[in-house]
């Protein structure tokens, strides 16, 4: 080793902090081009297509079920598409959307009524360490909460804008900080509210306000105004500004950064529900006790005006989960049963080394069809999503019918 450190030349490394900037600027292109052959061709995502068994599962239906009401045109269902002999069928999400809330046995909402009083629900993601699947697990719930018939919206709160990216936005080419949350931040009075940065997707039944590094301006902004505004309440702005949207959406969930910024405090007190996903190794399990005790201590500071706040469950689950002999997660997951009791739910999202390369690294579980080579191997990470989505979603639906 000595020898070799003796044959390297010892060279100046100092670097202004022009030179950074010129070195990001000669990245850009670089970057681009990667990420058109990563993503490529365009368009960049599709939703995936159905057959009819995944369907008959989603409806609690049989296929011949399926096929029987398919033949029965005053049922106003969507026959889907003959393929090859004609003896197979297959849906598009926007099909199986129909079917799953006109066919289904799942509890559909009064969202779609005429002057209904109707109120979405608020979930957010949380955690301070990066890595533990946040960002995923929010996408993931939210195409999962669309399959069984709910339109969702998702609001992305990260500078990264990974969430953004997940569904099928180019962020650092299709987005600007005019996009995001931030106007509404700066003003609240700005016309349409946060409705007016609301995007559409690939995903049938999924929204989005995207993220964008111009998100950082309000961890300026709010401490400025909290100082020089009386009466000003940094952490209730996103609160108010989802209220109209709540009429909108039966769910809006929020993808946060891994920090307690400004920001994010606010979608920690807009939230209705927690969601803290936790990768079982030690690090992450300090992690995540560091985020309440955090929590804890900033919340103190406004706690006197919140003491009305109420969460309807706050949520800890367990992900990328090493099943290996040398995994820690047997004894991680026995620290999380006695730290978090009550809050750490039955439900584990495997690891799985399949989406982290090429084209994939860019989709979910949800977006693979059957017929993918990999769809097999991650059918092991999307069935616990799935059965976790409908348990959140269970959890909800309870307060709804009360509220009927």
């Amino acid at each position: 080793m000595d020898a070799v450190a003796t044959t390297l030349p010892i060279e100046s490394r100092r670097t202004t902090l022009r030179e950074v900037a010129e070195f990001a600027e000669k990245l850009a292109p670089f970057a681009d081009n990667l990420r058109e052959q990563i993503l490529a061709p365009r368009p960049r995502k599709t939703a995936p297509i159905f057959t009819i068994s995944e369907l008959a599962d989603m409806c609690n239906l049989s296929r011949q079920q399926i096929q029987y009401l398919v033949t029965k045109s005053d049922q106003g269902l969507p026959s889907g598409t003959l393929n090859g002999t004609g003896r197979s069928r297959t849906f598009t999400l926007a099909e199986v959307r129909t079917w799953v809330k006109m066919a289904s046995d799942i509890y559909q909402t009064r969202l779609a009524e005429p002057d209904s009083n109707f109120r979405g629900r608020v979930l957010t993601t949380a955690q301070l360490k990066g890595g533990s699947a946040k960002t995923t697990t929010t996408v993931c719930l939210g195409q999962a909460l669309s399959l069984l018939g709910r339109k969702v919206l998702i609001i992305d709160l990260d500078p990264q804008a990974s969430a953004s990216e997940l569904c099928g936005l180019y962020a650092e080419k299709e987005i600007s900080g005019e996009d995001t949350v931030l106007p509404y931040i700066y003003d609240q009075s700005i016309e349409g509210g946060l409705s007016s940065k609301v995007q559409s997707t690939y995903w049938d039944g999924l929204d989005i306000i995207p993220g964008h590094t111009f998100l950082y301006g309000a961890e300026f902004l709010l401490p400025a105004r909290q100082k020089t505004m009386k009466g000003f309440r940094f952490w209730s702005v996103l609160r108010e500004g989802l209220e109209p949207l709540r009429s909108q959406y039966d769910y809006i969930l929020m993808d946060t950064s891994p920090s307690l910024s400004y920001m994010n405090l606010n979608a920690l007190l807009a939230a209705d529900a927690l969601v803290m996903p936790m990768v079982p190794e030690n690090l992450d399990f300090i992690s995540s006790m560091a985020f309440w005790r955090l929590f804890s201590e900033v919340a103190g500071d406004f706690l006197a005006y919140e003491e009305d706040k109420v969460y309807e469950f706050i949520s800890i689950l367990l992900s990328k989960v090493d099943y290996g002999k040398t995994s820690s997660a047997p004894v991680v997951r026995q620290w999380a049963q006695t730290a978090y009791g009550k809050w750490l739910d039955p439900f584990e999202i495997p690891a799985s080394s399949v989406m982290s390369g090429g084209a994939l690294s860019f989709s979910t579980a949800l977006d693979i069809t059957n017929t993918h080579s990999t769809a097999k191997s991650l059918q092991r990470v999307k069935q616990p999503l799935m059965l976790y989505a409908r348990w959140l979603d269970d959890m909800f639906v309870k307060n709804w019918k009360g509220e009927a």
